[in-house]
């Protein structure tokens, strides 16, 4: 599982996510990411919101109910031994 490092854009401090899967849906790029290894810890997806070109990728919380939703299960159909709770 590899671990990578988020800074904030604004400042303040990094932010440490380990990934557990990553895919494309329409374009865009989604990872699902966990703060720890733990086998009972909370996930985030995140979307890669950076343009072509940029220097470095930029994430945000995908915070809309609808796509957390659709993607959320694109995750679980990956990740079968993974149970997924809104």
């Amino acid at each position: 599982m590899d671990k990578i490092e988020f800074y904030p854009v604004e400042g303040g401090e990094k932010a440490c996510f380990f990934v557990l899967e990553e895919t494309r849906i329409n374009g865009k790029v989604y990872l699902l990411v966990t703060e720890s290894e733990d086998e009972e810890t909370e996930a985030y997806i995140l979307r890669d919101t950076s343009k072509d070109g940029d220097e470095n990728a930029v994430y945000e919380f995908v915070e809309d109910d609808d796509e957390l939703e659709a993607i959320s299960k694109v995750f679980a159909e990956l990740l079968e031994d993974v149970d997924i709770e809104l």
